[in-house]
């Protein structure tokens, strides 16, 4: 399977240093390794290779170099650094990672100027229109919701399976990665709050009760919380606050990159869902195309609210509201449309008899149709 990256990659490998994120089964090795078929690889957790590394004893015979999980090498941008400067291209040189790599608010040497970063985000129904062409999509949609949008175990489309692949997954991640790159005492308690924060998908955290459940500070859990998004767990998704006098909530929302993950009714999931599709294209009208855009949701301080609002360049751009099967508009379009006048608004809804458009502009749209085709 092809993934939507592949393009972009190979236009960019010839000319910089090209880093490859996200979470961990993604597919970030398997797109690698089909970029070309005339490469090297070598994975940092494999002492073998380790040790290849640290003797830079790969074939620069080859088109491409892949150097995975490379971020647990103590002063990686360095090293990195000095064989770019030192060698250059070809090889091309592809690094990827499940975790973020901060090149640079970290101390020593950086790498700006010398790389194009690319975040690889799991399947949404766009990729799998266009990638697996399924026969039913609002099939696609039931099974993303159901086990996962990662792709083995979408690809296996068994609840039995996910189950078993998400408690592995999750290991993998706070009992491998983290401790690599992270001192962390407390596995047990960010368990805990992954645990905690899968009931609480949608709505604003509250850091101070976070932190009574789990009988810390808050500062603690606001560390683990930037653990967990540096690690592809999970995302932020603030209140945006500009222009809106009564918006004073400062809390954010946290979603999963996993949708199998969320713990909640029907429409919750969806809205997981929904989120992490904007997430994944605005990442990669960032990455690919340079445009800068964000991601943020609405809400006042008597409780009025749209779930999510995305800005370009700073300017709002769509505000979109999700339900399962409520058909009416949100009368909440209609307070913040005082704030943004010409912000296209939307309704998704999964059980929707049909599509309609009312004289303010305010649309209503299947949820499947309009996560199948829509672009920022």
């Amino acid at each position: 399977m092809k993934r939507y990256l592949e393009k972009y990659l190979l236009e960019d490998l010839p000319a910089k240093i090209v880093l490859l994120t996200g979470p961990r089964q993604t597919g970030k090795t398997t797109l690698s390794k089909m970029l070309v078929s005339n490469y090297d690889y070598f994975n940092f957790d494999n002492p073998e290779h380790r040790l290849s590394l640290l003797e830079r004893s790969w074939d620069r015979s080859k088109e491409l170099v892949i150097f995975d999980e490379l971020h647990k090498l103590k002063n990686w941008k360095s090293w990195l650094k000095g064989i770019y400067d030192t060698e250059g291209l070809p090889p091309s040189i592809l690094v990827t990672g499940s975790a973020k790599l901060d090149t640079y608010k970290k101390m020593g040497d950086s790498l700006a100027g010398r790389f194009f970063q690319f975040r690889l985000h799991p399947l949404d129904l766009k990729e799998i229109k266009r990638r697996l062409q399924p026969a039913s999509l609002d099939e696609s949609l039931d099974l993303l919701l159901e086990t996962s949008n990662f792709p083995e175990p979408f690809l296996r489309g068994n609840k039995r399976f996910y189950n078993r692949w998400q408690r592995s997954h999750l290991d993998i991640i706070l009992k491998q990665d983290l401790l690599d790159i992270e001192k962390v005492q407390h596995i047990k308690s960010i368990e805990t709050l992954i645990q905690l924060l899968r009931k609480r998908v949608g709505s604003p955290i509250s850091y101070s009760s976070l932190a009574g459940d789990l009988q810390c500070s808050d500062k603690t859990v606001k560390r683990w919380l930037t653990i967990l998004e540096n690690m592809y767990v999970i995302f932020r998704v603030s209140p945006f606050h500009k222009n809106v006098a009564r918006s004073i909530l400062k809390a954010p929302k946290f979603y999963f990159y996993d949708t199998g993950q969320v713990v909640g009714d029907k429409g919750i999931k969806l809205e997981n869902l929904v989120a992490e599709a904007l997430l994944k294209e605005i990442h990669f009208r960032e990455d690919c195309l340079g445009e800068r855009c964000e991601l943020y949701f609405l809400r006042t301080k008597d409780g009025r609210k749209i779930d999510f609002l995305v800005t370009k360049d700073s300017l709002p751009l769509l505000m979109l509201e999700v339900k399962w099967g409520d058909g009416k508009p949100s009368r909440n379009f209609e307070i913040f449309s005082s704030f943004f006048p010409n912000t296209k608004k939307i309704q998704l809804v999964k059980d929707l008899d049909r599509e309609k458009t009312y004289p303010d502009g305010t649309e209503i749209r299947s949820a499947c149709n309009w996560l199948t085709d829509f672009s920022l």
